[in-house]
């Protein structure tokens, strides 16, 4: 019997009947008379604030434990919060008479959290990989660099990773001994890989995995940013600036000779200066079409009227774009970065191809179905397309982009309602198409941002830490996959493994043992007293 659990024995008896002797006490309780004597007292010490009675319940205790375990995982684990912090937040709850608070105490509560994170995490991988149901992995790697550098490795269609690794290298060779080791152990296979244009990272994909290497779009846009985002901004900001001094020349003018020849000099300059301001406004807005347009078409379909397109077809309007944005810088009078536009011209073909290789997917979902050629239409025309261009509009930011892609499902959406092959349908059946269609959608991942994104948040974690803790690395690792929660309530675990598991908190809640002793603050009692 713990040190709690007679605790609360003694409390509860006490107060059943108050005025018990320790012989009493003893004898009711079934513990010896030093035990008694001496956890009568400890609650004494403890009964220091007005609700210290509610902790000597058996509830109490049982939410002190909650409390205790949701801080430091919350707020220790997830987000970087100091052991110090958290336990002065206990200080503050004048809890620190009924548990453990101390820095030292909560490191060894945080240990145990650790190490019941990993080995929970370990078995459900293990009964999600036994289940068979593992999703094929549409997969981005990259690389960021904190204390140490690591290596990370996500399938983009669920959020899960698949591995965060601590590495001295990123050759090749690292790269995939890590992947083989656990694409072999979760027992699926990669698609492709989205990453940046390293040599190691193609190759990884192109020569040990047999796979497409897909170049990001995301790496893609930022390289035309900054190639030319800073020049038009500077020009414009200079502009801005000259015209509010050509406006405040002109008030000073104005104000001394209204109709004189300064007043009427400085209005010109004044217009001038307008006219610049206008023309370098102009020429941002029409460089963001040129960076919308770009990011517009890289999709299955066309996004004016949803008709099917080619890697090819992509590719020729992705380097019609990129002249027309030639053209437009030299039009302008901006330095041409030539080899920037060039090296974003050499990835156009790769990106495009993952245009064909998706509709590939589709045939082969198809393939095995007995599907008559307008049932086939439906299916590529209408319900594809829908669900496409829904799940572009929840995932797309830019109001501009957001507007254009709305539009085209609205347009869908009257057309799939008035479909007479979607009239024919059941609404089981009609649900089971809509989620399959979904599925199948997800898996056109263009880009990598979803891993820039955890390289951020590795990189907060990082520095709240001020450094890389042991094994904490790993703990994120788990902390996302399976208590990531989305919109919907899933998590990137329960999407790549296509099961439902536990809540991860409640179950390693019921791992941690007693809650830690506070310590006997003789001091402390003395000044109180």
């Amino acid at each position: 019997m713990g040190f709690w659990t007679k605790s609360v024995r003694i409390f509860k008896s006490l107060c059943e009947k108050a005025n018990q002797s320790i012989r009493q006490l003893a004898s009711e309780t079934g513990m010896s008379k030093s035990s008694v004597h001496r956890l009568k007292q400890a609650i004494a010490r403890r009964d220091r604030s007005p609700e210290s009675w509610l902790w000597e319940t058996e509830e109490g205790r049982r939410w002190l434990m909650r409390l205790l375990v949701a801080t430091l995982y919350t707020f220790g684990l997830k987000r970087g919060v100091g052991l110090e912090t958290i336990s002065e937040f206990f200080t503050h709850a004048r809890l620190t008479t009924q548990l453990g608070c101390s820095p030292s105490a909560l490191r060894r509560v945080m240990a145990v959290l650790e190490t019941a994170l990993l080995e929970t995490a370990e078995a459900w991988e293990q009964e999600g990989i036994a289940e068979g149901k593992v999703r094929e992995i549409m997969g981005a790697v990259d690389e960021t660099f904190l204390q140490r550098m690591m290596l990370v490795f996500m399938d983009l269609v669920s959020g899960y990773l698949v591995f965060e690794e601590v590495a001295e290298q990123r050759t090749y060779e690292t790269w995939y001994a890590l992947v083989e080791a656990r694409v072999e152990t979760l027992g699926t296979d990669v698609a492709y890989l989205v990453s940046d244009r390293a040599k190691a990272l193609i190759k990884l994909a192109e020569t040990g995995l047999g796979c497409l290497s897909i170049p990001d779009l995301f790496h893609l846009i930022h390289e035309l940013i900054k190639s030319y985002s800073w020049a038009i901004l500077g020009r414009l900001r200079h502009a801005r600036q000259a015209l509010h001094q050509a406006q405040e020349r002109l008030r000073m003018c104005q104000g001394s000779d209204p109709s004189g020849a300064d007043a009427q000099q400085a209005q010109a300059v004044v217009e001038a200066c307008a006219a610049q301001v206008q023309h370098w406004e102009t020429a941002e807005s029409a460089y963001r079409h040129h960076l919308e347009r770009v990011s517009l078409l890289v999709h299955p379909w066309r996004l004016v009227d949803s008709t099917r397109q080619t890697s090819q077809e992509v590719e020729d309007q992705l380097h019609a774009e990129i002249t027309a944005l030639e053209v437009f810088v030299e039009t302008h009078g901006l330095p041409v970065k030539k080899k920037a536009v060039d090296k974003v011209r050499k990835q156009l073909a790769g990106l495009c191809a993952l245009v064909d290789f998706w509709w590939q997917g589709v045939c082969r979902d198809l393939q095995h179905m007995a599907l008559t050629p307008m049932w086939r239409q439906w299916i590529e025309e209408v319900l594809l397309p829908l669900m496409y261009w829904q799940q572009q509009a929840a995932r797309t930011r830019c109001p501009c982009r957001k507007a254009k892609i709305l539009q085209a499902c609205k347009a869908l959406h009257v057309q799939f309602e008035t479909h007479p092959m979607t009239q024919t349908l059941a609404p089981e059946v009609r649900a089971d198409w809509q989620a399959w269609a979904a599925e199948r959608a997800q898996t056109f991942q263009r880009a990598s941002s979803a891993v820039e994104g955890r390289n951020g948040y590795l990189s907060q974690m990082h520095h709240n830490h001020r450094g890389l803790p042991k094994r904490r690395s790993k703990v994120w690792t788990v902390l996302h996959n399976f208590d990531g929660r989305a919109p919907d309530g899933t998590t990137p675990a329960s999407r790549f493994f296509r099961r439902a598991f536990p809540d991860l908190f409640e179950t390693v809640l019921s791992q941690v043992g007693d809650l830690p002793r506070p310590r006997n603050r003789n001091q402390v009692v003395a000044l109180s007293a």
